[in-house]
């Protein structure tokens, strides 16, 4: 059982707790980010399919250092659970990362649709860098 009571995230039974600022729609925004931006950096190293994403995007020599930056984000996003400095920074760099991101879809002339994902990860880490830390 997680109780939650005014920003105060404790885990009985467990050895650790940690305090975090604002709400838990905040918290709940930190973790889908860094859980997403996870996935997106190890999928950079691993799949196929995005291999040949970076392919079309024109962008093959640049995909292991997204990657990276993606996986570093998403640490730094955990990280400022407990160091808010360090999760607004994340948060803001992955914020510019999805800024180029949409660049590039623009550019590539992807349809909306497609270009969307990334707007949205732009705009929610924007937030998150603003607002939620």
């Amino acid at each position: 059982m997680c109780p939650l009571f005014n920003g105060l995230l404790s885990i009985t039974g467990c050895y650790w707790s940690w305090e975090v600022q604002g709400s838990t729609i905040d918290l709940t925004f930190i973790w889908f980010s860094a859980i997403s931006f996870i996935l997106f950096g190890c999928g950079c190293f691993v799949s196929p399919a995005m291999r040949r994403e970076y392919d079309r995007y024109g962008l093959a020599a640049f995909r292991s250092l997204v990657g990276s930056l993606q996986l570093l984000g998403a640490m730094g996003l955990l990280v400022g659970l407990y160091t808010p400095w360090i999760g607004q920074l994340s948060a803001g760099g992955l914020a510019l990362l999805m800024l180029c991101g949409v660049g590039v879809r623009i550019k590539i002339k992807d349809s909306v649709l497609q270009t969307l994902p990334a707007f949205a990860y732009m705009l929610l880490n924007a937030y998150l860098a603003f607002v939620a830390y």
